[in-house]
């Protein structure tokens, strides 16, 4: 148990009132024998955090209990709103005069009013995260400013506080939300994205509202001035010398962040992979100006033009990049792999590397396939072929298990020298890429089984069974486009989900089972316990292979180098293990908001593509049937809605388990192929508008 569980069972063991809240850290200082800066510290963060609520003055309770519980407030365009709490099936609804005036996106304490078979209702009794940002169209009433926001769910026009900024009609901005004391909400424009009728300021509008940014604060800015160009004598000492052995890297055309190289050789009865990672642990230390802009971002997160990255250039492209010709300092993960595909020995440890090549994906592949040879590639063509054959062990035994390969297309845009987007095809997977995800695959678990053994703090990829409701579900709609599927088991295991897929490989119905079984299937997180990957069909995961781009990757590196160098004291245990928990939590939730942005970005690209299509006819598959009308597919991948009234004269009936509209003459189903025209594209809400020819 570490110290926040040990306050909080406090709190829950103990009807805690004290006439001030000093003599509280007091108790808890004494009862704990931890220091109470410490104590005040930790309990801080509690209540930031909403698993600590002052329920009445000096008078604190955790969160859940007492019929309270914590979670994420969405408003609705009606005033009333719903929380979704982690843990309950059934979101909590909020009337218009029980919201305490929260707004859609906020974290909020809930007070449960009533519990029913028809629902939850509650009252919210505190915001304890508040929006910051907002973004909006700037509109003048009566001479007076306000920020229209974006978000229609957020019901009301903020007064925009005059600073000297020339704002027009029209403009869009980003604003900081002002909150006075008596409860009245105002904002004030910290930046003009641009005007309302242009592209490029919508998808900068689409970034902000996602609160992601391009610039790093001043602090680190300044900091990243300090930053060696190389690596020094001193760094080198004590780490494996590997700069003489023939290591490279294999990564995109345009990529520059280069966090993985890989080395192959075969022996008599195995082959020795190495896997070779950035120690970017080494620059950036845990509370460090770096550490704590990397764990706000969490993430670095791709755009069509653009990459906000996790961390400053002068270390994700500069000394913590894996490049050709350079010395770097990595963490190696170096594996004997028998001719089984089974792991027979490793080391982890930390090295210095020499990149003998940068190459691209495309210059593999082309060795591979087409033994198209350059300069690079003739000399490395050899170790291609020993990585292609451990890569055939390794997916032989990855199908062998029941791991998940589901195929779903990622676009690509292809844009002009202006930056505008002119066409958008599905994005390559090809040969090396195969090699470079199934090797980094293989670090992953090796490093994760590894250091759930040891029992130390760590921060695991897990990605949990799906619910049987769920796989029920989806056997009712198997059965309602005519699939046939096998008896649902007792344990769901990967296995079953792959038998589902071989029915239907090669099948007009392949895309849309790939898609309807991994809307069945949880969502990948991080955590700190180690629950083991349903989709991968592994026990042990982690993500190790990519600390220039995700936090978790980077809290793990400077975990195992503290492993290394025996600083792994029990008192560092605690520490690490509230660590790991925040870090987790923090990342899965940057991990999810990149997620969505990115979907945004890439929705308003497709429709700007389309919006000089109306009129037109295209080929189309129904990927969603809803009581409102069909969405439909074309095979540029741009997704769109087909209303009832777009659909032929008929009367419908929703029928939910399959999936269908059923009409008396015709029949909607997922998985269809239709005709359909293009109607309308509204590109500030990224609607795409159909109906069926």
């Amino acid at each position: 148990m570490n110290k926040k569980e040990k306050i909080l069972e406090l709190l829950n063991k103990n009807s805690l009132v004290f006439t001030n809240i000093d003599k509280l850290f007091l108790f808890i200082s004494s009862a704990m024998e931890t220091s109470v800066e410490e104590v005040k510290k930790l309990f801080y963060q509690l209540v930031s955090n909403g698993d600590v609520f002052e329920i009445r003055k000096n008078k604190f309770i955790t969160i859940p209990s007492h019929g309270y519980v914590k979670g994420d407030y969405s408003g609705t365009s009606k005033g009333f709103g719903f929380v979704k709490v982690k843990g309950m099936t059934d979101d909590i609804f909020i009337p218009a005069n029980k919201t305490l005036g929260a707004l859609d996106g906020e974290k909020v304490i809930v007070k449960i009013i009533s519990q029913t078979n028809e629902g939850i209702d509650g009252e919210v009794v505190s915001v304890y995260q508040e929006l910051k940002n907002i973004v909006g169209l700037v509109k003048i009433v009566a001479g007076n400013l306000f920020l229209d926001p974006d978000n229609k769910r957020i019901l009301i026009d903020f007064p925009i506080v005059k600073t000297g900024m020339k704002l027009k009609k029209d403009m869009k901005v980003m604003a900081r939300i002002v909150r006075t004391d008596k409860g009245k909400v105002k904002c004030v424009v910290d930046e003009i994205l641009g005007m309302n009728d242009d592209v490029k300021t919508l998808e900068l509008s689409l970034i902000r509202e996602h609160n992601l940014f391009e610039e790093f604060p001043d602090v680190v800015v300044e900091a990243e001035k300090n930053l060696p160009k190389s690596i020094s004598a001193k760094q080198k000492k004590g780490r494996l010398d590997l700069t003489n052995e023939v290591i490279f890297t294999i990564d995109g055309a345009d990529a520059k962040d280069l966090d993985d190289a890989v080395s192959i050789k075969k022996f008599d009865k195995y082959y020795e992979l190495g896997v070779h990672i950035a120690d970017v642990g080494e620059y950036v230390t845990q509370d460090s100006v770096f550490d704590e802009e990397a764990y706000r971002r969490g993430t670095s997160v791709y755009f069509p033009t653009s990459v906000l990255p996790m961390l400053p250039k002068a270390l994700s492209n500069g000394i913590c990049s894996l490049n050709e010709g350079v010395e770097r300092l990595t963490l190696s993960c170096i594996m004997k792999v028998d001719f089984d595909g089974k792991v027979i020995d490793y080391k982890i440890c930390e090295s210095v590397i020499k990149s003998k090549a940068r190459l691209t994906y495309k210059e593999v592949h082309e060795a591979l396939t087409e033994n198209k040879l350059n300069e690079k590639t003739k000399d490395l063509v050899d170790d291609f072929k020993t990585m292609r054959e451990l890569c055939d062990i390794l997916e032989a035994n990855q199908a062998k298990r029941g791991s998940l390969d589901l195929e779903i297309p990622e676009v690509q845009f292809v844009f002009d020298d202006k930056g505008m987007a002119v066409d958008i095809t599905r994005r390559e997977r090809n040969e090396a890429h195969k090699l470079i995800e199934d090797f980094m695959l293989l670090a992953n678990e090796v490093v994760a089984k590894h250091f759930d053994k040891l029992k130390i703090p760590f921060v695991y990829r897990v990605h949990e069974a799906p619910t049987k409701e769920k796989v029920f579900a989806l056997c009712d709609f198997l059965k309602g486009i005519g699939v046939r599927y096998p008896q649902v088991p007792d344990n769901i295991t990967p296995s079953y989900f792959q038998e589902i897929l071989k029915m239907v490989e090669d099948t007009n119905t392949q895309d849309v089972v790939n898609k309807m079984l991994l809307r069945s299937m949880q969502k990948a997180k991080y955590s700190n316990k180690d629950l083991g990957h349903f989709g991968l069909a592994l026990v042990n995961y982690c993500h190790f292979t990519s600390p220039i781009r995700r936090y978790p990757d980077l809290t793990i590196h400077r975990i195992i180098k503290e492993w290394l160098h025996g600083k792994i004291t029990p008192e560092r245990k605690d520490d690490l293990d509230i660590f790991t928990f925040d870090s987790a939590e923090q990342s899965s939730e940057c991990e999810r908001n990149a997620d969505m942005a990115e979907r945004d970005v890439d929705d308003l690209w497709k429709a700007y593509l389309m919006k000089d299509r109306i009129g037109e006819v295209f080929e189309a598959t129904i990927s969603s049937v809803t009581n409102f009308g069909i969405f439909v597919t074309l095979e540029n991948t741009c997704e769109g809605l087909v209303r009832m009234e777009g659909l032929p004269d008929d009367t419908y009936i929703f029928l939910e388990k399959q999936l269908k509209l059923k009409g008396s003459g015709n029949v909607f189903s997922i998985g269809d192929k239709v005709k359909v025209q293009l109607t309308n594209v509204n590109l500030h809400s990224r609607d795409i508008d159909f109906k069926v020819v």
